[in-house]
């Protein structure tokens, strides 16, 4: 097993949480094998300046928040702006669900409620990218969770789309990438979050046991692919 998957990336990752239980899961366990470490930033807590400057990988994960609820969060602001700086500088920047929207915010696109919720467990339509670091992903199904969308940024490079929302993921370069898809959950952590989410739940009128019950069927199949999106992304950074 080798110990690295990129010479020149330092081996700590940092990643920014939104909400304390919405963390790496799966990928967590990837980095560790390969010899990685990883700090985690509390977004609305934590100063996220020293995570926004890092010349190393930095992933921005989900959370309940809307993009354009500053005046409410205001936190947003100045993560917002460091992101700026950090994406154009094209730092390795992997966005998931809000972290996602975050950096389509940060490129100049629209960020906005949807038309519907997108909870639960569905196959992807990829792209015909070049080199699509979501090919493997495949007819695997992925978690999906979220009311908000995005447009898609003017420089970036679609790779996955679903029936409900065109813009499902992106890619600028090699170095950042945004999924407004979960990869990252674990199946062992669903019922986490089937706890902290449950008024959302309530409120779109979500069947929770199927929900669990699709957990255990799709996700040991996503750990094993995401794992691979992960090698691919990293290996392929430009640093």
């Amino acid at each position: 097993m080798t110990t690295t998957l990129h010479p020149n990336l330092p081996k700590t990752v940092y990643a920014i949480q939104h909400l304390a239980f919405e963390d790496l899961g799966a990928l967590e366990d990837v980095f560790y094998r390969y010899g990685y470490r990883v700090r985690y930033f509390d977004a609305g807590v934590d100063d996220l300046t020293t995570a926004l400057n890092y010349d190393g990988l930095v992933v921005i994960l989900g959370g309940p928040i809307g993009v354009y609820e500053q005046d409410d969060y205001p936190f947003l602001i100045d993560e917002i702006a460091g992101l700026k700086q950090r994406l154009a500088a094209n730092k390795p920047t992997l966005g998931i669900c809000l972290g996602a929207q975050l950096i389509a915010h940060a490129l100049g696109a629209s960020v906005y409620a949807g038309p519907a919720k997108e909870i639960g467990w569905s196959s992807l339509t990829l792209s015909q990218a070049v080199d699509n670091p979501l090919a493997t992903l495949g007819d695997t199904a992925v978690l999906h969770w979220h009311g908000d969308t995005f447009d898609l940024p003017a420089q970036a490079e679609l790779l996955a789309s679903s029936a409900l929302y065109p813009n499902q993921a992106f890619k600028i370069g090699d170095n950042i990438l945004a999924l407004q898809f979960h990869i990252e959950v674990a199946e062992e952590d669903l019922e986490k979050w089937l706890i902290g989410h449950t008024c959302e739940l309530r409120k779109a009128n979500i069947n929770i046991p199927l929900l669990r019950e699709d957990n255990q069927n799709y996700a040991p199949a996503l750990m094993s692919k995401s794992a691979e999106v992960l090698k691919h992304y990293v290996t392929n950074l430009k640093i």
